[in-house]
Formats: C-alpha cells, structure tokens, sequence
C-alpha cells in the first residue's frame, strides 16, 4: 500500500469505530495500574527534564493523554483520525487534541520536552519505521524523552471488522531489540527496555522502550 492509501485506511476506519464504539474504544485504564504507573514516571522524567510540552502521537480517544496530563506539564494529543480527536475532546475538554500523521509531524523542530507512541507505530509497516522514528527525533527538543508501546512478536495481519463493524487495519508486531537498533540509527540513545507479560485478554507481552535523544 502507499503513504496515502494505509493512511486512509487507517484514519477511516479509527473514524468508523469512535462513531459506532465510542464507549468501547473510550474506556478508561483503570485496570491498568502498571501502566498507569509507568505513563506518569514518564510524564515526570519529562516535566523535571524543562525541555517543552510532550505529544501523545496515536492518541486516538485521549485515555492515557489524560494520563500525562500533570500540574507544570502541557500534554497534549495527536490522532489522524477526526472522528477520535472529536471523542477526545468531548471526553477531555481540559486537554488539547490536533490532527496529524506520524509520518510528517506538523510541529517545529526541536520543540517537544517528551513524545509518547503507545500502540500506535503498531500500524506502521515495518519498512516505515525508520522514517517515523527521525521524524520523532526531529520533533524532540535535545534531551527529550521517547516512549514506545507495543505487541512483541513477529507477526503482521489485517483485521477487517471489529465488533460488526467494517474496518481496513494493517497490524504489525514487534521485537524490542530491533526497534532498539532502529531507533539508535535515527539518533536516540537508549535508557529502558522491558517486557510486560501478557494480562487479561491479551495475545502477546507487550513491550516498553525509552529512549532520549542526546542533548
């Protein structure tokens, strides 16, 4: 597929699912608490770092933006898909949500202190990533923190409905050690890599990196 023809599809079937499964894909991570506890130790590495605001890239209904949002930090989020960003804002009107693509970031160089992709690079083929990546480095200030969320593994697939719903979403797993390798080639230097078991309905562990890139 293109750049434009899996952003498409992307954003038009997110859009589709915030439309039909609001209280679905809205639902909150309070059966989370590692993760909970892992989004604020990140959210304050970036606010003790004073280098800027941090983006939650992928976005998609605000539920861990939320999550960064602290007192001293400006956390904002950033989804492609409009019908998202508008479940966003209803749910969190306190916070501010803007449309965008990974692929080319709409922000200044070198102007966030903190850049969050939780579950969203999943959507990104695998051959993309390294432009994505010095896009996010770009995008962060010297000493500015990355994080990654993702399902280890593999694999690639396609999922064509979610509960009864028609989507078109390309998925993609992935090994920590090799988003690791990426993510050094595009300038970062790594601090954490870890592996989360798998919890409740999950099918993988999940994996965690941060990186920072030099100052």
């Amino acid at each position: 597929m293109t750049d434009a023809s899996f952003v498409a599809a992307t954003r038009d079937s997110y859009d589709a699912l915030a439309n039909e499964h609001a209280d679905v894909v809205a639902s909150g991570m309070e059966d989370r608490p590692l993760d909970r506890a892992l989004f604020a130790a990140f959210a304050e590495l970036v606010r003790a770092g004073g280098n800027g605001p941090v983006a939650d890239v992928g976005c998609g209904p605000g539920r861990v933006t939320i999550l960064l949002s602290s007192p001293g930090l400006d956390a904002f989020g950033i989804d492609l898909s409009p019908g998202m960003l508008a479940l966003a804002r209803r749910t969190y009107p306190q916070l501010r949500f803007e449309e965008g693509s990974m692929l080319a970031l709409e922000l200044p160089a070198a102007s966030l202190g903190g850049l969050l992709a939780c579950y969203s690079i999943i959507h990104i083929p695998w051959e993309q990533r390294p432009q994505v990546f010095t896009e996010f480095h770009r995008v962060l200030a010297p000493g500015g923190l990355l994080m990654l969320v993702f399902q280890i593994g593999d694999e690639r697939g396609h999922r064509a409905e979610f509960l009864g719903t028609p989507v078109s979403l390309d998925w993609y797993r992935q090994q920590p050690d090799e988003v690791a390798d990426l993510l050094r080639e595009a300038g970062f230097e790594m601090s954490l890599t870890a592996v989360r078991e798998r919890e409740g309905t999950e099918k993988t562990t999940q994996g965690y990196l941060l990186a920072r890139k030099p100052r």
